[in-house]
């Protein structure tokens, strides 16, 4: 006789779901870990260690935090960020939501002018410094000889220039920018009802008091994200500043992620460059924090 087999075991949907989902979730989640967590976590440990990339990491404990405190550098460093920040933000969001606004019609070509406001940001970062540091040129830019067309007899010096280093470094940032957040501020503006703009015209609001009491309420969920992004792109801008003015003249525009790749790919002291990133996450976090309270109590 012909024996029978056990009968299999059937896997539960909700197992056999798991499972699926999981196995898509895996292979971005490994690259995580490896990228990104693990380069995390050993951060935190050598910010606490004397370590250069051809020895052993030595634990100092806190002594990189004590050299950070009574290091003008950083200090410098610190202050430069606190200022780009300070006015990239508003600008940068101010600018984003005027062009949204103006390019929230239904017109014809008007996907061109988004394309063109939009532009900057995919270009190429090194030719945007080219092209600037050109425009910003004291002699020979077309910037100061529009200023001495108009009676400037002594036009500033921009990127060479000490006090308008920094003026010159937040322009390029905020033009460059400002069209990707312009589509976000779109986006947004889809989702408020028009209705509402049809019965505030209707009770005879005009232009701005729409703009007041529908759009900027409307745009809330939209506000915040934007400006917690910019905040936290603000505090960790590098590229645009090595470009444009390599920090200086003197340490007029050295901002903090600069001077952590200062300290630790130019100077090789990676413990002390550790311990300046942590700082600088933990800058990041708290006012990503207080930022998400403020919103919370707004929103309730």
């Amino acid at each position: 006789m012909a024996t029978l087999s056990p009968p299999r075991r059937r896997v539960r949907p909700a197992v056999r779901n798991a499972l699926i989902g999981w196995s898509f979730i895996l292979p971005n989640f490994i690259g995580f870990a490896l990228l990104t967590l693990v380069p995390v976590v050993t951060l935190f440990y050598y910010a606490f260690t004397d370590w250069n990339i051809f020895g052993v990491a030595e634990w100092v404990g806190f002594a990189n935090f004590t050299q950070m405190w009574h290091d003008d550098s950083f200090w410098t460093a610190l202050w430069n960020t606190v200022v780009y920040t300070v006015f990239h933000i508003p600008l940068t969001a101010g600018a984003a939501l005027g062009l949204a606004l103006l390019l929230n019609r239904r017109l014809r070509g008007i996907a061109f002018f988004r394309t063109v406001a939009f532009f900057p940001y995919i270009t190429s970062i090194v030719a945007i410094a080219q092209v600037w540091n050109m425009l910003f040129s004291p002699e020979y830019g077309p910037i100061n000889a529009l200023l001495r067309a108009l009676g400037a007899d002594h036009p500033p010096g921009w990127t060479v220039s000490s006090d308008w280093s920094m003026p010159a470094v937040i322009v390029v940032g905020t033009w460059r920018e400002m069209g990707y957040y312009m589509l976000i501020f779109l986006a947004g503006l889809q989702t408020v009802p028009t209705q509402l703009y049809e019965a505030a015209r209707i009770d005879g609001a005009n232009a701005w008091q729409r703009f007041r009491a529908v759009t900027i309420p409307g745009l809330r969920p939209t506000t915040f994200f934007v400006i917690v992004m910019l905040t936290i792109g603000s505090f960790k801008v590098f590229d645009l500043i090595l470009l444009l003015t390599n920090g200086g003249p003197g340490q007029s525009t050295l901002v903090l992620s600069q001077y952590i790749w200062q300290k630790g790919f130019l100077e090789n002291q990676f413990g002390y460059a550790s311990a300046i990133s942590v700082v600088l996450f933990a800058i990041c976090l708290l006012i990503t924090l207080v930022q998400f309270a403020v919103n919370k109590r707004r929103a309730s």
